[in-house]
């Protein structure tokens, strides 16, 4: 009876953790001119929300739980198991990404903040790019650099709009 009320709450848990995981894969929803920070910002969310996920999970609590489990054999701790693993995927990734893209913040503030002749950033900006596609083990997918090539992209048109509105 105890193991058939931990495997119900296992359940609830892995439920809760799927919808976690199907909502960080969903693509995401911003504003036409956002700039590369926004890209910084959405990767240290999402780091912050994993580590308090994988922090709850390591918990003495859900250890004690899925130890008595283990101990009753049960058939609920594989689907468990492979999220524990998703979940730790997820973390890693984000924590990878916050560390790579820390790398362009310097860039950032020159590039929103400069004259129209912001060519003396684009050089280096542009092998820190290529440095983060060539080494990250996450952020090296076409989709990761497209959505921060455009980002970058919106912050030097905002730069120029701004320059132009102020001349």
């Amino acid at each position: 009876e105890v193991t058939e009320k931990l495997e119900e709450v296992v359940t609830i848990w892995t439920k809760q953790i799927r919808q976690v995981l199907v909502e960080s894969e969903q693509i995401r929803r911003e504003a036409d001119d956002a700039g590369p920070s926004a890209e910084l910002e959405h990767w240290k969310t999402r780091m912050s929300s994993f580590n308090s996920l994988l922090d709850e999970i390591k918990s003495s609590r859900v250890k004690k739980i899925i130890s008595i489990l283990q101990a009753a054999r049960s058939k609920t701790l594989k689907q468990w198991k492979e999220l524990d693993g998703n979940i730790t995927i997820a973390a890693n990734e984000a924590k990878d990404n916050v560390r790579y893209l820390y790398t362009l913040d310097k860039f950032f503030g020159p590039l929103a903040n400069a004259s129209p002749v912001m060519m003396e950033h684009i050089p280096s900006l542009m092998n820190t790019i290529c440095m983060i596609y060539c080494t990250s083990p996450y952020y090296n997918t076409s989709e990761h650099m497209t959505s921060l090539l455009l980002k970058i992209t919106n912050q030097m048109i905002n730069t120029c709009k701004m320059y132009l509105c102020e001349g």
